[in-house]
């Protein structure tokens, strides 16, 4: 039996949560294993859409699904999610959807710090989405976090007392912020308590025992490769491992478990925030793409940048994250174009640089070197095979693979979960 990892090979926003709402359809299990609220999965069935932040995606398919220990979670957000996915006649009970108790709470202090730093320097600002994350894996490190576990445990107040004093000093006296009312918080995590505390539980077991009934697992990361928080383009990354390895620490489980991983790339590139973008587009083609492409971020509502695609962050993904085949997303949007470019290559103070620059100085100075492949004029939303499509659509997808040594796998040509070509079933 095949367990996959899903993972973003670019800068996130890739279409990963249609992928996993298609692969889920031949699982069993679906586990998120990192991040949190800061990044959304869109997906489109029968012409309605559902938006999830923290659940993993595989709900609309009605699997298992895992909320990891890799993860942290805002709990009022959860709830609102499991309100709004019930009313949508989507199973969201506690049979159906489990949190690790080993996940990390996201409280109101963690969302006021990010506030107050984003808002102390506004010339350095990380471009971070204001929800907390950060500040909760921060204390996580440090081993001053809150994890669902400890929501559970008599000693809550108590020990959630003692550090959000801490967290208010720092609010008050360093940030010039109002503190977090702690009585206030006290009250409303209790409540959140009583909520949530059915669907907590050791998800690494719940996944071991699933394994051993060869079931399949699916497990499904957030944002992208090059947002991972040791590498990617630090410091606008994220503030977890966004790659593939961390599917095994974020739910628990043994790297051996793990068979295929499949990096979802976009047919182009996108990014939301600061940071250097080699191939980013400032001329009516990157508007055209963004507006084509509807490029606006599900969590944020941020205006995406537009791009070529990029070779290099290509061929990056497919090393840290071993990739084992690629989905690629959005075909359809880059029908109409004269021509298509790819970046195989940059170019740095005159010498060439095959591999993607560890040192943002050294990104932002290189520019792109171009290999140049006819478009396609035809509407290829309603093709559903390879053949099908224009021979200039297959020889830019023969391109890709030819560049990255590795095959494509699935392609997507519309948002619908039947605008799919599979060229295999990765779960054999």
């Amino acid at each position: 039996m095949a367990n996959i990892v899903i993972v973003g090979t670019q800068w996130g926003d890739e279409g990963k949560g249609k992928i996993v709402d298609l692969l889920a359809e031949y699982s069993d299990y679906v586990v998120r294993f990192q991040g949190g609220n800061n990044a959304g999965h869109t997906m489109v069935v029968n012409g309605e859409q559902f938006v999830s932040h923290l659940v993993p995606s595989g709900i609309i398919q009605g699997k298992t699904c895992l909320i990891g220990n890799g993860m942290v979670v805002d709990p009022e957000v959860l709830i609102n999610e499991i309100d709004y996915l019930t009313e949508k006649d989507v199973d969201v009970t506690s049979l159906r959807l489990k949190v690790s108790e080993k996940a990390h709470l996201i409280m109101p202090y963690h969302k006021a710090l990010d506030k107050a730093r984003e808002d102390s320097n506004k010339k350095k600002q990380i471009g971070t989405t204001g929800r907390g994350i950060g500040p909760c894996y921060e204390d996580k490190a440090a081993r001053r976090g809150i994890r669902f576990m400890d929501l559970l445990d008599s000693g809550f107040e108590e020990n959630l007392q003692g550090v959000a004093e801490e967290k208010n000093f720092y609010l008050k006296h360093f940030y010039k912020s109002d503190p977090v009312d702690i009585d206030e918080m006290i009250d409303q995590y209790r409540n959140f308590r009583e909520r949530l505390a059915p669907y907590v539980s050791d998800i690494s077991v719940l996944i071991d025992n699933a394994l051993r009934e060869d079931k399949k697992v699916l497990f499904e990361g957030a944002q992208g490769t090059h947002l991972d928080i040791d590498h990617g383009t630090y410091p606008y990354v994220t503030s977890s491992n966004t790659v593939s390895g961390n599917a095994c620490c974020g739910s628990g489980i043994g790297p051996k478990k793990i068979d295929k991983i499949i990096g979802i790339v976009k047919a182009y590139t996108t990014r939301v925030g600061k940071g250097p973008f080699p191939t980013e587009l400032f001329d009516d083609t990157g508007d055209l793409i963004q507006q084509k492409g509807a490029e606006f971020g599900a969590t944020t509502g941020r205006r995406r940048r537009c791009g070529w695609i990029d070779a290099v962050m290509l061929k990056n993904a497919v090393r840290l994250n071993s990739l084992t085949g690629f989905a690629v997303t959005k075909l359809d949007v880059l029908g109409g174009l004269d021509y298509i470019n790819i970046c195989t290559e940059y170019r740095h103070k005159g010498k060439s640089v095959a591999r993607f620059p560890t040192s943002l100085n050294m990104l932002a100075e290189c520019e792109p070197v171009y290999e140049t492949v006819p478009g396609w004029k035809e509407d290829i939303s309603g093709v559903r095979s390879y053949q099908e499509l224009p021979e200039n659509t297959r020889n830019f997808l023969a391109r890709i693979e030819a560049l990255t040594e590795t095959p494509v796998e699935i392609i997507s040509v519309g948002p619908g979960r039947n605008e799919t070509i599979m060229l295999s079933n990765p779960f054999g």
